[in-house]
């Protein structure tokens, strides 16, 4: 075997991580987690390039993180060692032996639920069929156990009006309005999925899910959205904001702490090469 392709998944607490992507003389997931792979394996370090299905911000959690790398044969083996059992044992055994480097290095924060072998045609950014988010924030009083997953909203919060509100922004569109564009690129998106939990302690949860989110746009939309159930804006207000395809003062991207990717869907492997060129092409404007 020339060479193997691993897709990880992993879970991290982002708080005192500057985001994903590795940065010059910060510390970031991206930085700690290939830093252990070369470690592991024995590479020079710098060596291991991972490739991420989402991209998040400082201080934006993960429970469902997907990368991917490649290794050699023998790197492969190396990796497996003598672990034996079924498919999701050997998963399990192979993210424990990333994870002991990690935490070696003092990297409790951050760590591998699974390795498992994928087909090359597997890209972890361009191939996935869409990611699920949660946002969790609260009026009042905070848990203080919470307090690093919870962002506190200062008005009482109409819920009603916050369902509603979400709901309305579904759908394939131009989401401009709740995007920090970058030139040349698109804001077209599919949101499949905006929608909220009351838990018995009055925290508001939301599940957003979409084919893709462009920067800031999913705690843009909780942000637009609270706005609106906080009676900042009127209800309205919102979708004509929407609709105007431009960044707007009249609500707040909403902090980091709230948010968490919670899972990155991928089709069958058939369809994983034809999947990452459709995601390539450019979107047409809606």
């Amino acid at each position: 075997m020339d060479s193997q392709r691993l897709k990880l998944v992993l879970g991290y607490d982002g708080t005192a991580f500057h985001g994903w992507a590795e940065q010059p003389g910060l510390r970031t997931v991206q930085t700690e987690l290939q830093a252990a792979i070369d470690t592991l394996l024995r590479r020079p370090a710098g060596t291991t390039r991972l490739t991420v299905g989402g991209r998040t911000d400082a201080g934006v959690h993960a429970r469902g993180q997907v990368a991917h790398f490649d290794v050699t044969g023998e790197e492969y083996a190396k990796l497996l060692g003598r672990a034996a059992g079924s498919e999701a044992e050997l998963a399990y055994a192979r993210a424990r032996k990333i994870n002991g480097v990690l935490h070696r290095a003092g990297a409790n924060d951050v760590a591998v639920s699974a390795v498992t072998p994928a087909p090359q045609e597997f890209d972890a950014r361009f191939g996935a069929i869409h990611r699920r988010y949660e946002y969790r924030l609260k009026h009042g009083y905070i848990d203080p156990l919470q307090r690093f997953y919870t962002a506190q909203v200062k008005r009482p919060i109409d819920f009603t009006v916050l369902q509603q509100v979400s709901g309305e922004l579904t759908g394939l569109r131009d989401f401009t309005t709740f995007c920090k564009a970058r030139e040349g690129a698109t804001a077209v998106r599919n949101l499949t999925h905006f929608e909220w939990r009351e838990l018995a302690d009055g925290t508001c949860v939301a599940r957003i899910k979409a084919d893709a989110f462009c920067h800031s746009m999913v705690r843009a939309l909780v942000g637009g959205a609270v706005a609106a159930a906080t009676g900042r804006i009127r209800p309205a207000e919102l979708a004509e904001l929407a609709d105007l395809r431009e960044r707007s003062t009249r609500f707040a991207v909403m902090p980091a702490l709230g948010l968490s990717l919670e899972e990155i869907a991928y089709p069958p492997d058939k369809e994983l090469a034809a999947r990452a060129q459709q995601t390539r092409a450019r979107r047409e404007a809606v």
